[in-house]
């Protein structure tokens, strides 16, 4: 009922303001699609820092765990549940995170996400016991969880659509430095003390925790929160920073109001808000009696988040030391040295926007990767050559997936849904995100056991495969399209396979 009422509301609209609208976009878009708004840039590369601070997490366990294990005498079970703990919990934080969010807003959202990511390196960083580690890792994963829904979508809501998809692309940009960070952290940490190394390694992550908390509340709310509340007058202010001119600003609040269900010609700066995001009715319009639209939205949604992680990304990035070890490498330094090479590798090729690269090169890269490794495996002597290729195929994966489907994935989930949906749509990618990603973390050491290191990435390999198929068969592009748009664009029933 809701949808089509919409529908109808879009098309009434379309004629009454037509003539103005083409003429505000003509005098508008034609001067500022080509620039960036330095004001909305500067709030999506503050928001981004929370992304950042959730890479070196990531990538500063990874040596971590070779030391806590050597200090506390842990077996790989609790290794695998040290890795994975903070996914479970980020898929807790996430289910929470679109209702918390929609309350208190985006920016709030994102505070609290500092908070308690500063709460867990305090933790980890004292970290006593095991007990006490799991309880910090578990505090930065409920803000991680946070961390990953509402930065893209703070950041969506704010840009204009043809600065979008690079704005967006920040978090990613951001969790892949810190990544890099966390791997320097190690190597340089790791000639410290025992005692002294891996708790550095972990607690100083509390300092750009805290930093960021203040930096955020000098941010402006989210525009399209804000129209969802009723506060149009705000909303106006802010589009009107965010914006390059005021006829920009008039586009944009036009599409919101629109969006939201809301009269285009009111003026007034305070109204009723409209349906609220997260009630009963928002997830039986998601779930229960999704439109087409909605529905084909909500496939690629959750598939695009399942195959991110089930292609065996996470593998790589929190295990590369053992997976180094398996191709070769023996010398703890140069382990640490090794891994520094993938953030590396990472930080450079998520820069890259060929995602056709993307498709075929993870395939081949895994392939070569769990070859190589099956050959060390095998193998009674040191053969340079397997080791060779383990190591470059490890980097080429990385690299693959930095410059495909890692940034596609949260860029185009963050665009999809539509207004009123959005916060709930981005919580169930999210929850498929962390959801993955804890079950490839938890697992990876005990399968490879099981079968082998070298045919697990060949597993890893036959996935990415599926992966190019679905992308190929069920993404439309969506570049230069207004979030607005999007509903529209999956009720078109034309050939999708083109992003």
């Amino acid at each position: 009922m809701i949808t089509k009422t919409y529908n109808k509301h879009i098309a009434k609209t379309k004629k009454q303001n037509k003539t103005a609208t083409i003429g505000l976009m003509e005098e508008g878009n034609e001067k500022n699609h080509t620039s960036f708004n330095k004001y909305a840039c500067a709030c999506a590369i503050v928001a981004s820092m929370i992304s950042f601070i959730f890479g070196y997490d990531t990538g500063v366990m990874s040596g971590a765990m070779i030391f806590i294990k050597e200090e506390f005498k842990i077996n790989d079970t609790k290794v695998e549940i040290l890795a994975a703990i903070l996914n479970l919990c980020a898929l807790v934080g996430s289910i929470v995170t679109g209702k918390t969010s929609d309350y208190i807003g985006r920016r709030y959202t994102i505070f609290l996400a500092c908070i308690l990511f500063m709460l867990g390196a305090i933790l980890m960083g004292y970290g006593p016991s095991y007990a006490i580690i799991m309880i910090g890792r578990c505090s930065a994963g409920f803000g991680v969880g946070f961390a990953l829904l509402i930065a893209p979508v703070y950041t969506a809501e704010i840009s204009f659509p043809s600065s979008r998809g690079f704005l967006t692309s920040l978090p990613d940009l951001s969790i892949s430095f810190g990544i890099l960070l966390g791997y320097i952290s190690n190597y340089f940490f790791a000639k410290l003390t025992l005692k002294l190394g891996w708790r550095l390694m972990l607690g100083i992550a509390a300092i750009p925790s805290l930093a960021l908390s203040l930096g955020i509340l000098k941010m402006p709310e989210s525009p399209r929160w804000l129209v969802i509340q009723g506060r149009l007058g705000d909303a106006k202010k802010i589009l009107l920073q965010v914006s390059n001119t005021n006829e920009e600003a008039e586009i944009r609040f036009h599409d919101i109001k629109l969006a939201a269900g809301i009269d285009v010609n009111c003026t007034e700066d305070i109204i009723k808000p409209p349906i609220m995001a997260g009630g009963e009715g928002v997830w039986k319009e998601l779930l229960l009696r999704p439109s087409p639209s909605v529905c084909r939205i909500l496939i690629v949604a959750i598939g695009l988040h399942f195959f991110q992680h089930s292609s065996g990304i996470d593998a790589l990035l929190l295990y590369s030391p053992r997976i180094f070890e398996a191709a070769g490498v023996i010398d703890k330094n140069k382990l640490l040295l090794a891994t520094i090479g993938i953030g590396l590798t990472k930080t450079i090729f998520i820069l890259i926007s060929t995602c056709s690269l993307d498709k075929v090169g993870m395939v081949l890269a895994s392939e070569g990767l769990g070859f190589g490794l099956s050959i060390m495996n095998q193998s009674k002597e040191k053969l340079s050559w397997a080791m060779s290729l383990s190591i470059v195929s490890t980097y080429t994966y990385v690299g693959m997936h930095a410059i495909g489907l890692r940034p596609v994935t949260w860029v185009y989930s963050s665009e999809l849904f539509p207004l009123k949906l959005r916060a709930q749509g981005a919580r169930i990618g999210v929850a498929v995100n962390r959801g993955m990603n804890a079950a490839v973390s938890m697992s990876f050491i005990s399968i490879y056991k099981e079968i082998t290191i070298g045919v697990t990435f060949l597993m890893f390999a036959s996935i990415c495969m599926l992966a190019w198929g679905f992308i190929y068969l069920f993404l439309p592009e969506t570049k230069g399209r207004s979030l607005e748009e999007m509903e529209m664009l999956f009720n078109k029933k034309t050939r999708t396979g083109n992003t």
